[in-house]
């Protein structure tokens, strides 16, 4: 198994795997590599171990070197030229009448290449618009059609909850998510309570989806009777989080009791009428 550092190029970006040779690197440590875009700039998230072949996508490049105070200036000068070009670009854009949205623009390292990424509800003839910027910044033009989920990633923004969207601080891939999550946890089939700023489903749906599926599968349905220390009851809710069940007794009394409690409670009644 060979030995490699995890680097990633943007915050709760794609870990990418390298050989960090005979360096002696730490997480949080930054360094040049060479990938497919060219000489690139990175951070260290995953300290040197070895992974198995069937992670690795080959051929494994090596680390370079490790970042400079002159590399990082670099780096800071190409994010000034990246918001010049964003400007540019979207003057342009008006320019040729384009029904595009620019989203952001990355000046890669080593300035070979610019690219820039937008929204389009179709395709876009933007043939014109790259001759145009590739006469103004002399390098090599790349424009990225993305989807909503991911320019709310590059943008950023708050979610719901009144914290960070979790695609820009920790989610590195969008994964499948659908209404059922939201009926399965009992949530309000509402779009604008279940629906991220990008307009789709929220991506934490699926974060405590099994935790509910699976403690469906263990309690009682509701309007399901069962007998309780107080009485018996019928089954009104539940409290996921807690393990608990909602028994209603009676003429509106509540208890809440564990689903654990209700099994013991069945196993006595079967020990019983035996």
């Amino acid at each position: 198994m060979p030995m490699v550092v995890g680097v990633v190029f943007k915050e709760a970006g794609k870990v990418y795997y390298f050989n960090p040779g005979s360096m002696d690197l730490k997480a949080g440590d930054c360094v040049l590599v060479k990938t497919s875009r060219g000489m690139e700039f990175g951070e260290v998230v995953m300290v040197p171990e070895d992974i198995s072949d069937k992670e690795i996508t080959a051929p494994l490049k090596k680390v370079l070197r490790k970042a400079t105070k002159k590399d990082e200036e670099q780096l800071e000068a190409n994010k000034e030229k990246a918001k010049e070009a964003f400007d540019i670009c979207e003057k342009k854009i008006e320019k040729h009448n384009l029904p595009m949205k620019l989203v952001d623009v990355e000046h890669v390292f080593d300035g070979g290449k610019m690219i820039f990424y937008f929204t389009a509800d179709n395709r876009v003839d933007f043939r014109e618009l790259v001759k145009d910027l590739a006469s103004v910044f002399h390098t090599r033009i790349e424009l990225r059609q993305v989807g909503v989920r991911d320019e709310a990633k590059m943008i950023g923004g708050l979610g719901l909850c009144g914290r960070r969207l979790c695609c820009t601080l920790f989610l590195k891939d969008f994964e499948p998510v659908s209404i059922r999550m939201a009926k399965d946890q009992d949530l309000p089939l509402n779009p604008f309570k279940i629906s991220g700023i990008c307009g789709r489903l929220m991506c934490c749906l699926k974060y405590e989806h099994c935790v509910y599926k699976d403690f469906k599968k263990r309690a009682p349905k509701k309007g399901t009777k069962v007998e309780i220390e107080q009485g018996e009851g019928v089954v009104v809710d539940y409290n996921v989080p807690g393990e608990k069940i909602v028994v209603e007794v009676g003429e509106g009394f509540r208890y809440e009791v564990s689903v654990r409690e209700i099994d013991k409670l069945k196993i006595e009644s079967r020990e019983r009428k035996v």
